[in-house]
């Protein structure tokens, strides 16, 4: 059985704090700065378990939600089980940047989505290239693997 992709309690940052209502409000981070969708509308439903994303894009745009918000619960939560590591670890100083959606491609129960990440570590430009696989089981889709890139992160060029 897999961990439920909602948050604990303790997790789930003071559901009617100020820091959570800001949260809600703000633009969502899988979406380009010149949308207006919020958070509240688009990621968080996923994130709090209310919802399952019904494609694999937007499973692997409610992926990078997570990892710009550090919820490292639904990322392993999403991640298949015969591919999930034991832990995510989040960088602590990574600030994520954009998101850009590429092709996607759905076959059936299986599907891959091509994207590129920008972020700043300590600094440190940093873009992530990825065709990431993804499967759908009992109507659930699943992050699978990565089947472009060699290296996890390269720095952007100047």
């Amino acid at each position: 059985m897999l961990p439920t992709p909602a948050l604990s309690p303790s997790k789930a940052r003071g559901r009617g704090s100020p820091r959570h209502l800001k949260e809600r409000l703000m633009r969502c981070p899988c979406r380009k700065k010149t949308e207006s969708v919020t958070y509240a509308a688009c990621c968080e439903p996923y994130h709090r378990g209310d919802a399952v994303p019904v494609t694999a894009e937007t499973l692997m745009r409610s992926r990078y939600s997570g990892f710009v918000l550090k919820r490292a619960d639904y990322i392993l939560a999403t991640w298949h089980r015969s591919t999930r590591p034991p832990f995510v670890n989040m960088v602590a100083d990574e600030t994520w940047l954009s998101l850009k959606v590429g092709d996607s491609t759905m076959d059936g129960d299986t599907a891959t989505v091509t994207f590129t990440a920008r972020s700043l570590i300590k600094g440190q430009s940093q873009v992530m290239h990825e065709v990431s696989r993804f499967v759908r089981e009992s109507g659930r889709w699943f992050y699978v693997r990565d089947d472009a890139r060699p290296e996890p992160r390269v720095p952007a060029k100047s």
